[in-house]
């Protein structure tokens, strides 16, 4: 039993809207399962926030250092192998992860990262983007813990009133 417990805590520590239902489906009692989801949830939150910073500013520091250090073959492979014809160096090309970020992040803003990282976004990257674009904010880790006791409030009543979604 107590392997479980540490399985759901650990899940709910990366993905958490989908721990509850399987807390239950491999056989904790209601009490425990959400306790677990709880415990994973928010200590998984605390631990990615916190550990977001120091990642960053290592990486900030490590960046010029690492573009150095490869090898110059390689940097002329990758130039040839992704070189588009007429269009200026200047011009900042955005992938795909780039411009999710950026339109998540001007769309919903502070609001959306708290209320979307329990249930549509992961809590490592939840946690992150908090970091990295709103660590500034006062409230900012009591207002993602209440998040994550609301989205556990939320899917527990769904479970309650809906159990044939979730147990068939």
């Amino acid at each position: 039993m107590v392997f479980k417990i540490i399985h759901v805590i650990l899940l709910a520590a990366v993905k958490y809207i989908l721990t509850l239902p399987y807390a239950l489906m491999i056989g904790l009692e209601y009490e425990q399962a959400i306790i677990a989801v709880l415990a994973g949830g928010i200590g998984g939150f605390l631990f990615f926030y916190y550990l977001s910073k120091p990642f960053i500013r290592a990486l900030d520091a490590l960046w010029p250092h690492l573009q150095h250090r490869i090898p110059g073959s390689v940097c002329n492979f990758y130039r040839r192998l992704f070189k588009r014809k007429n269009i200026p160096r200047k011009i900042k090309r955005f992938t795909r992860r780039n411009r999710f970020l950026i339109r998540f992040r001007t769309t919903y803003g502070f609001w959306g990262i708290i209320i979307m990282t329990p249930f549509l976004l992961t809590i490592p990257l939840g946690a992150f983007l908090a970091e990295k674009y709103y660590s500034k904010r006062k409230h900012l880790v009591l207002f993602m813990i209440l998040s994550i006791i609301a989205w556990a409030a939320i899917l527990s009543a769904a479970i309650h009133l809906f159990p044939g979604i979730f147990f068939d």
